[in-house]
């Protein structure tokens, strides 16, 4: 299996506009963080997490032409306002592109981008849209998905269910603000996993950088990757100060995962 970040960077996104500070100007490309998304990919199919705005360039960066489905985690913003960019994936010899995620994220989005899930509104003249269908996963109950086993994982994020995803041995787990007992349960014998850190202090619906470390080493992964990371962080001092088994994650960083899990 394999995991490829395409974004690591928090709602603002790094460099982040008008600001001047040491890692908004760093020359460390490891620093330039767009919103986070991933691709797996594992036996030839490959699942999208995610539609953030700068979609277009990560799957280009990641010379990725073609998904076979897409998971959400949740509906901000910074999560699915690249879905547009699903045009280039989906429709004509395409076909319908499956997208998957918590009922009440798909709910809102259905309103939200009504264009796309309403079948009364007809596309301008000359004009595509993005040819989805939407299904609603539940917590705790294993899928296939694109011939993977997917299992997701509820957790909290501020007064919004966000959903983690776990494929054997990896997990990706972010906008996340606590992992409890049995979310380390769900998360028990992955070798890989990437969980959001957003500022060393505390934040009300993220996770800090000691409190995903703290997380990291309960659920005892091989290797854990910090994602959704702020221009308060720079790469280098994360990668200095981080424990071995858990390392900053940067976008276009492919990790190769073995093992069931």
């Amino acid at each position: 299996m394999r995991l490829t970040l395409l974004g690591t960077g928090t709602s603002f996104g790094v460099p982040q506009i008008g600001c001047e500070c040491r890692v908004c100007t760093s020359a460390d490309p490891r620093d330039k963080r767009t919103r986070t998304a991933a691709l797996v990919e594992s036996g030839g199919a490959r699942i999208l997490i995610d539609t953030p705005p700068e979609l277009r360039l990560g799957m280009l960066a990641a010379h990725a032409g073609r998904v076979d489905a897409v998971l959400y985690t949740h509906d901000h913003a910074d999560h699915t306002h690249g879905i547009d960019d699903l045009r280039a994936l989906s429709g004509g010899s395409r076909g319908t592109l499956p997208i998957y995620g918590p009922r009440d994220a798909l709910d809102r989005m259905r309103v939200k981008f009504d264009y796309i899930f309403d079948p009364d509104v007809r596309p301008i003249p000359s004009s595509a849209r993005p040819s989805v269908v939407a299904t609603a996963l539940e917590p705790g109950r294993h899928v296939e998905i694109a011939g993977l086993d997917v299992l997701p994982i509820a957790f909290e994020h501020g007064p919004s269910t966000v959903f983690a995803y776990r494929f054997g041995a990896l997990a990706y787990v972010t906008d996340v603000k606590r992992v409890d007992k049995d979310a380390v349960k769900a998360l028990a014998g992955v070798q890989v996993l990437v969980l959001n850190a957003l500022f060393y202090r505390s934040h009300p619906t993220h996770l800090s950088v000691p409190e995903a470390v703290a997380a990291a080493e309960a659920i005892g992964a091989r290797q854990t990757f910090l994602t959704h990371l702020t221009h308060e962080t720079a790469h280098a001092d994360l990668e200095r100060d981080l424990p071995p088994a858990v390392r900053p994650a940067y976008d276009g960083l492919v990790v190769e995962v073995g093992g069931a899990g």
